[in-house]
C-alpha cells in the first residue's frame, strides 16, 4: 500500500492540499470558538438584571440601555403600514367605513370619533387627539375622569402609587395630562428590580381577590397573558368616583357581565334615539381568547403577538406587538405546518363569518333605534316601551361585545357566533314587539333617515361636527403646550 509520504512526492500539488484543507479547518474551529465565547458573552449581557433601573421608572429609553434588542423591536410599534382585511395598524376612521355606528352610539361620545387603534407607541398622543376628550379651556378641569388614562402610559402606576387608586380615579383627565406623557411600554408590565412580570393596574388584581383568587399564584406562562389582561378586557367606570372596575363577580362571559350590569341597573348612557338604558362594551379581548381553543391548549397572548426571536445566541421575546398576520412564520408557523398562505386563508375564512353576523345584527338594531323612536312620538308609554327597550339593550351589548373586541372572531369564532346569534334573536324579538306596538298605534312605515356617511349619520343625529372639531383644536393649541412644559 502507498504510504501518505510516497503519495506526496509523487504528487506534490496533494501536500499543497491537504496543507490547506488543514488551514481551513482550524480557521473554522476558530472561528466557532469565536463564536461561543461572544454570544456567551452577548447573553450575559442581555440578561444581566438592570441594578438601577428606579422604581416606577416610566421613561422607555432608560430601559433600554439594559435591554436593548428588547427596546429597538419596541420602538417598531410607531411602524402603521400593516393591513389585513379586517384590521391591522393602519390609520382607519371607523365611522367613515361603517356610518352605521354613528346611530348606534347616537348620544354617547363614540359617535363623534372612533378610529382603529394604531397601537401602544401612539397610545398617548391618540388619547389626546381624539374627539370624545378635552373639555373645558383650563389645564385642570375637563368633563372626563383620570380613569381614561388608565391604561396609556406606564405613568399611570407611578401616579397611584403617589396618589392612591380612589384618588386618582376620581380627578380628571385634564388635571392629570401634564402627569401622563409616556407611551405604554416596559413599566406597565415588569418589575424593575428583576424583569419578572407583575400586574401594575390595581383592577385585575381586584377582580381576582373577588372571585377568591390569588392572582401572585399565577405561572410566568400565564403571566404573559395576564399582563394583557390589564387593559384588553371589559371594564367600567363604577360610582361617583369613577372606580375602574371589572364586571367579572358573575363570571366573564357576555351573559354573566349583562347579569352584573343588571344588578345594579347600570347604563353607560341612554339612546338619544331610541331611550334606551345602554351598555357599552370596552375591548372584551381576554375574556373572549379564554373561550378559544388556543387559550385552552395553553397559548399565551404574547406566544402570538410577541414572539421569541432569536439573535446569535440570545434568545428574547419582540416587542414589537402587532398582529401575528404580519409575522406568520414566527407566530402560526411555530405550530402548523400549513403554508402561509393556507393559514392566511383560515383566519380570514373565520372573520369572514363573524363580520357578516356581526353586520346583520349591526343592521336589525339601527332600524329598531328608530322604530322605537317613532313609537314614543306617537305617545307610547313607559310601561309599553320598558319591556322592548330592554331587549335593545340586550341585542346591542351584544353586538358591542364582539364589534369592540380586537381579533375575537379568531380568538373564539364558536363563541362570537353564539353571542352574535343571541343577539340577532333578540334584535328581531324587539322589532316584533314595536311592529305590533306601532301597528296598534296605525303606523305602518318608518323612515330611516340618510345615513350613508359619517357626516350624514352624525348630522341626522344632531352632532354639531364643525363646533366639536373647533373646539378641540383650540383645546389642543392652548392645553397641550401647558402640559408639554409642564412635564419637562
Amino acid at each position: 500500500m502507498t504510504s501518505i509520504k510516497e503519495a506526496i512526492s509523487n504528487k506534490p500539488w496533494l501536500g499543497w492540499l491537504l496543507f490547506l484543507a488543514t488551514v481551513a479547518v482550524v480557521f473554522l474551529l476558530g472561528m466557532l470558538a469565536s463564536s461561543v465565547v461572544e454570544r456567551r458573552s452577548e447573553a450575559k449581557y442581555a440578561y444581566r438584571p438592570p441594578t438601577d433601573l428606579q422604581p416606577f421608572e416610566t421613561d422607555n429609553s432608560v430601559w433600554g440601555k439594559f435591554y436593548p434588542r428588547e427596546y429597538q423591536s419596541w420602538l417598531m410599534t410607531a411602524d402603521t403600514s400593516f393591513r389585513s382585511k379586517h384590521a391591522g395598524s393602519k390609520p382607519l376612521d371607523i365611522l367613515t367605513t361603517d356610518p352605521e355606528l354613528v346611530v348606534l352610539w347616537a348620544g354617547y361620545s363614540f359617535s363623534k370619533d372612533y378610529k382603529q387603534a394604531r397601537g401602544h407607541y401612539y397610545a398617548i398622543e391618540d388619547n389626546r387627539n381624539t374627539l370624545r376628550t378635552g373639555g373645558p379651556l383650563t389645564p385642570d378641569a375637563g368633563p372626563q375622569p383620570a380613569t381614561c388614562w388608565t391604561c396609556k402610559s406606564p405613568d399611570v402606576p407611578r401616579m397611584i402609587n403617589k396618589m392612591g387608586a380612589e384618588s386618582f380615579y376620581s380627578s380628571t383627565w385634564s388635571a392629570l395630562g401634564p402627569e401622563i406623557t409616556n407611551t405604554i411600554g416596559c413599566g406597565d408590565c415588569h418589575n424593575p428590580e428583576d424583569m419578572t412580570l407583575t400586574i401594575t393596574r390595581p383592577a385585575l388584581r381586584e377582580a381576582f381577590e373577588r372571585q377568591g383568587r390569588d392572582i401572585s399564584d399565577a405561572g410566568h406562562q400565564e403571566m404573559r397573558s395576564l399582563v394583557c389582561a390589564q387593559c384588553h378586557v371589559e371594564y367600567y367606570f363604577r360610582g361617583e368616583g369613577k372606580y375602574l372596575t371589572l364586571p367579572w363577580d358573575e363570571g366573564m362571559t357576555a351573559d354573566d357581565m349583562e347579569k352584573y350590569y343588571d344588578s345594579y341597573e347600570f347604563a353607560d348612557w341612554t339612546h338619544a334615539i331610541s331611550k334606551a338604558p345602554m351598555l357599552k362594551a370596552q375591548h372584551p379581548d381576554y375574556e373572549l381568547f379564554k373561550t378559544g381553543i388556543h387559550a385552552q391548549r395553553g397559548v399565551a397572548c404574547a406566544d402570538c403577538h410577541m414572539p421569541f426571536v432569536a439573535e446569535g445566541g440570545v434568545k428574547y421575546t419582540s416587542h414589537h406587538v402587532q398582529s401575528p398576520l404580519n409575522m406568520i412564520s414566527s407566530t402560526c408557523s411555530v405550530c402548523h405546518r400549513q403554508s402561509e398562505e393556507e393559514l392566511m386563508n383560515n383566519v380570514y375564512e373565520r372573520q369572514d363569518k363573524i363580520a357578516a353576523l356581526r353586520n346583520y345584527l349591526e343592521d336589525i338594531l339601527v332600524v329598531a333605534h328608530y322604530e322605537a323612536k317613532a313609537a314614543w312620538d306617537a305617545g307610547a308609554d313607559d310601561r309599553t316601551m320598558e319591556p322592548v327597550l330592554r331587549l335593545i339593550r340586550q341585542a346591542q351589548w351584544r353586538w358591542d361585545f364582539c364589534a369592540a373586541s380586537h381579533g375575537g372572531s379568531f380568538h373564539a369564532p364558536i363563541e362570537m357566533a353564539s353571542v352574535l346569534s343571541n343577539g340577532i334573536m333578540k334584535g328581531l324579538e324587539a322589532r316584533i314587539d314595536l311592529a305590533s306596538i306601532l301597528t296598534g298605534m296605525g303606523i305602518r312605515d318608518i323612515t330611516v333617515p340618510d345615513i350613508s356617511s359619517r357626516a350624514a349619520a352624525q348630522k341626522s343625529i344632531g352632532l354639531d361636527m364643525e363646533s366639536l372639531i373647533r373646539e378641540k383644536e383650540e383645546f389642543k393649541k392652548q392645553i397641550l403646550p401647558l402640559w408639554d412644559k409642564a412635564s419637562l
